[in-house]
């Protein structure tokens, strides 16, 4: 049994980039799945041959060009996620976020009336969300196989307990895990088995899990481009990417039934805080080969995000005698570098006269080519991103939009397809996301209103907690389907 506490700042801060800095983290700021207009959400986001929408600037920047007038636009948005968890039983959980989806510009400098050489020339600017971070998640029930506590003994093993840091070291504290008598101090085991003292260890023990995230990524987009004799649309585009994110979880086990160590519960929370900001190069073109037909192609640059981190986590444990212990960490600070993948779309639009148009896009995107840097500390980052690199794979989205035009009246649907970004033989190689959207709008003029609705689904595994060889793993199955709301007002002017 343990007779002292320990607290070693230097070798938690070594124990902590073991953990910080991962594939999730990669793969998070990485995926795009873009917000923006309602006329946007509404058509599948599916505006790479199209363009003349303010969101299309952060996506195809020659859809600048397609201005004929100045435009101003504010999209508000309601968010709304609901997430079932089903780990030996089903819990759900959800909420609410209202945030600004888009807000922009978009100025004709150069207007000819004549239909050859150099139409126009526009300038603009728009906020447009990519990523919508926000999430929560109640992961509940039993667990007759393992706990967390047998993680943190798998990797503090062959360490002397004077050498212990980071959550196995407030474990350690805590007396959720001791020293096998007769190890020298070298060898663990859990409350479970009484520290090794009444083996095998005795489960059974109910497990709460509460996820809260918070956050988004966007990009303020400017962007220059123009129209050449109603054949070619051109633009570029320097995107300034902004990330803010926090993870957080605690993590219950309590037992409601008598176990020798005399253990009751414990409450291990972790908590992270993510802000950063990327610099990014975009061009693009629309061909317009015949008037009813238009052709897009896009290519982005990585983004280069610098990332500053905190991080903290903390425990507290009950015994049956009253006995109550709380331990944490001191906070740790990071910074580092994160280059994303780069992109590159394709897409076509049909147009019937006034009445309708269908468009369709692909994007290609390599999350493998994900990559960590250091920003001045030195640290080595090889390993993880050979991590990356065996981990995730390149893969295709498939955007789908249409709209019908009644009188000044607009019907639009939309359908996108996410593909897989794990490699098979991952434990996630099956994630990937669909999308269904419809929405409407009202034209006048020089005014507009647009509202739409889309619908993201996605299915995943959730690992509580590694486990050691031949032992179940601790894994939750979420199903996850998010709910968009997106109103934009719009007026036009300059004509």
């Amino acid at each position: 049994m343990k007779r002292i506490s320990i607290s070693i700042a230097a070798l938690f801060a070594m124990f902590s980039w073991s953990f910080a800095q991962n594939v999730d983290d990669a793969l998070r700021y990485s995926q795009i799945f873009y917000s923006g207009t309602a006329r946007f959400m509404s058509m599948g986001g599916a505006f790479t041959a199209l363009g003349g929408d303010l969101s299309s600037l952060s996506q195809n920047p020659a859809g600048i060009g397609v201005f004929r007038s100045s435009e101003l636009s504010v999209s508000p948005q309601l968010f709304h996620t609901n997430t079932s968890a089903n780990f030996n039983g089903t819990s759900t959980d959800y909420l609410y976020n209202f945030n600004l989806s888009q807000a922009g510009v978009a100025l004709n400098l150069i207007s000819n009336s004549r239909e050859s050489g150099l139409i126009t020339l526009n300038a603009g600017y728009s906020f447009n969300r990519t990523n919508n971070l926000n999430s929560s998640v109640r992961v509940q029930g039993y667990n007759d196989y393992s706990s967390m506590a047998d993680y943190w003994v798998g990797i503090s093993d062959g360490t002397h307990y004077t050498e212990l840091g980071g959550a196995e070291g407030i474990a350690y504290d805590a007396w959720i895990m001791d020293t096998i008598t007769g190890s020298g101090g070298f060898a663990y085991e859990t409350v479970y088995s009484n520290y090794g003292d009444d083996p095998p260890s005795i489960y059974g023990q109910n497990i709460r899990r509460i996820i809260t995230n918070e956050g988004f990524t966007g990009e303020h987009a400017f962007s220059v481009g123009g129209n050449y004799s109603n054949k070619i649309f051109f633009g570029a585009t320097l995107g300034i990417s902004r990330l803010n994110y926090t993870g957080h979880y605690e993590h219950l086990e309590s037992a409601d039934y008598a176990l020798s160590s005399g253990f009751t519960s414990f409450t291990y929370t972790d908590h992270y805080e993510n802000t950063g900001t990327g610099f990014g190069l975009k061009i693009g073109t629309i061909i317009r080969p015949v008037e009813y037909f238009r052709i897009g192609l896009a290519f982005h640059s990585p983004v280069i995000y610098k990332i500053n981190e905190y991080y903290y986590d903390n425990i507290s444990s009950y015994f049956d005698n009253n006995d109550h212990y709380e331990y944490s960490n001191e906070p740790m600070r990071y910074s580092y570098a994160l280059s994303t993948p780069f992109r590159a779309m394709a897409g076509v639009a049909l147009q019937v006269k006034k009445l309708a148009l269908i468009s369709a896009d692909y994007e290609f995107v390599d999350y493998g080519s994900a990559r960590f840097s250091e920003t001045g500390d030195n640290y080595d980052y090889s390993e993880k991103n050979l991590e990356i690199k065996n981990t995730l794979k390149s893969t295709g989205n498939l955007r789908l939009g249409g709209e019908v035009r009644i009188s000044k009246l607009y019907l639009r649907t939309g359908f996108g397809y996410y593909g897989k970004a794990f490699k098979v033989g991952e434990d996630n190689e099956d994630l990937d996301y669909t999308t269904l959207s419809l929405g409407g709008g009202f034209r006048e003029q020089n005014l507009y209103v647009d509202f739409g609705y889309t619908n993201y689904r996605n299915s995943r595994k959730y690992f509580l907690y590694p486990v050691g060889t031949g032992i179940e793993e601790a894994m939750a199955n979420l199903s996850t389907g998010d709910n968009i709301f997106t109103v934009t007002f719009g007026f036009k002017f300059g004509y």
